[in-house]
């Protein structure tokens, strides 16, 4: 089976997020089953760019509107990620040092998308599935069956994994020239409240659609950033499969960013020696516990009320506990963590910024690893705190309640707690701390974490199995043409 998947992302050449990690990892696991799984993104100015050689595979020309460019498919040599590579570069829209962020984001992925379509569409052969992730991929199954010049590719089954619906790509009707000619009877399968909604459009009229945890996808038929009733109305080819983690990249006996390795049977040793690391680097107490957050500063995940949290947390319970913050986004936020660093009492400390070797060494060095989130599609922060033997203290929602039992229930091996308020996570904290001094309950629930298998191996198998559903049908497209409209 040949799948191509398609996104913005793809770790380790450019991730802004928990997709990276993903379609990182995702076509590994399925090449290794001996089906042929290949990745095509954009073409960004990374190191891993500049660091790797390249094969020119195609070169194409085509259009949004008006604009027509030039565009050009590019391969990695080695395989070295474990599946093939493609690049697309065009000049003045792609070839940027930032995956997000720009003005003509619209105008950048519409682009993208058009030109995997219009290299795809001159192959000599069809592959088996394409499957796109997010809403930066989200107009493929459209342009695929509706655009007269790709209908000969309208029998590819598509697959919409949805990473996070806080994010749909929305633009205006006044937009829909950036699409290659369409079939204006189709207007409905673009549209949601009036606009082209990219994600909605994704979700009408891919064959299937995957989210990324089972609770997810329960949560978005209730709070979907809009999209609530469509996904109520198309759960018939809706399913949850839980993101797995790249357990050769995430495993403390090996980790390439560890001077200190460990392993089950050496848990509290191996950890050990990463926090002293920590606590010398960030002049905090060893004693203490340490507990840290790793991720966007945002208030998706909670983040805004950190500061307030952990304020409250040194005023109620006391200086008990350390804090060690890594992260970047919402420039108030920042400030405001940041203030906290000249309170500090050995006890607290901030590193503004995204930095992959110390999220490694938190990981394994930490205690605990603090996730207030109000939104998490899947979580991958908690399985990897898990396989170093750190425990995750988590709000009850998406991903994070699917992953974790909280240790006050049996085999439970985690803090969970009910709301992203200061509330909770102080009680979360004053848990920790009671739970900290108990140094052989702790070590009890490290072992048993690090026992447990989040890897890909069951992910991958329910993928291939919706893949092979999707091949068994006819060879139509099962969208309903009366598809709801807001």
């Amino acid at each position: 089976m040949e799948i191509i998947h398609v996104s913005a992302e793809c770790y380790p050449v450019a991730k802004a997020g928990g997709l990276g990690d993903v379609v990182g990892a995702l076509p590994k696991y399925q090449n290794e089953l001996g089906h042929i799984a290949k990745v095509v993104m954009p073409m960004y100015k990374t190191k891993f760019l500049i660091d790797n050689v390249w094969d020119v595979v195609h070169k194409g020309r085509t259009n949004i509107g008006d604009y027509w460019f030039d565009y050009t498919v590019i391969k990695e040599q080695t395989n070295k990620l474990g599946f093939d590579l493609y690049l697309v570069d065009i000049n003045g829209l792609l070839d940027r040092e930032k995956v997000y962020g720009y003005n003509d984001d619209t105008e950048r992925f519409t682009a993208f998308q058009v030109a995997v379509v219009d290299w795809i569409a001159v192959w000599a052969h069809r592959p088996d599935v394409i499957h796109v992730h997010d809403h930066h991929t989200g107009l493929i199954p459209f342009i695929i069956k509706h655009c007269y010049k790709y209908q000969h590719l309208h029998e590819i089954p598509t697959v919409l994994t949805i990473h996070n619906a806080q994010y749909q790509g929305t633009m205006g009707w006044d937009k829909s020239y950036l699409l290659p000619p369409w079939d204006s009877w189709k207007w409905g399968m673009l549209d949601w409240k009036n606009n082209i909604n990219p994600l909605a459009s994704g979700i009408k009229c891919a064959w299937k659609v995957t989210t990324v945890s089972m609770s997810y996808l329960d949560e978005l038929r209730q709070s979907a950033n809009g999209l609530e009733a469509l996904f109520e109305y198309e759960r018939g080819k809706c399913t949850g499969i839980l993101n797995g983690i790249d357990t050769t990249v995430w495993d403390p006996r090996n980790d390439s960013y560890l001077e200190d390795h460990f392993s089950i049977e050496s848990v509290a040793e191996g950890k050990a020696k990463s926090k002293r690391r920590l606590c010398e680097t960030f002049d905090l107490d060893f004693d203490k516990p340490l507990i840290v957050f790793i991720g966007r500063l945002v208030g998706e995940k909670g983040a805004d009320i950190l500061p307030s949290a952990i304020s409250d947390s040194y005023y109620y319970i006391g200086r008990k506990m350390n804090f060690l913050i890594l992260g970047s986004g919402f420039p108030e936020v920042e400030a405001q963590l940041s203030l906290l660093q000249k309170l500090a009492q050995k006890d607290y400390n901030v590193y503004i910024g995204y930095n992959e070797s110390l999220s490694h060494l938190m990981y394994a060095g930490a205690d605990y690893l603090l996730m207030p989130s109000r939104v998490e599609p899947c979580g991958l922060n908690q399985m990897y705190a898990m396989r170093y033997g750190t425990i995750p203290m988590v709000r009850r929602t998406g991903g994070l309640k699917d992953t974790v039992i909280d240790h006050g229930e049996k085999d439970g091996y985690g803090i969970v707690y009910n709301w992203a308020s200061v509330g909770d996570i102080t009680h979360s904290i004053w848990r920790a701390i009671d739970l900290f001094e108990d140094q052989e309950k702790i070590n009890e629930v490290r072992e048993r974490m690090m026992r447990l298998d989040f890897s890909w191996q069951h992910s991958v198998q329910q993928y291939l199995s919706l893949y092979e559903e999707l091949l068994q049908e006819e060879n139509e497209a099962p969208v309903k043409e009366d598809a709801v409209k807001e």
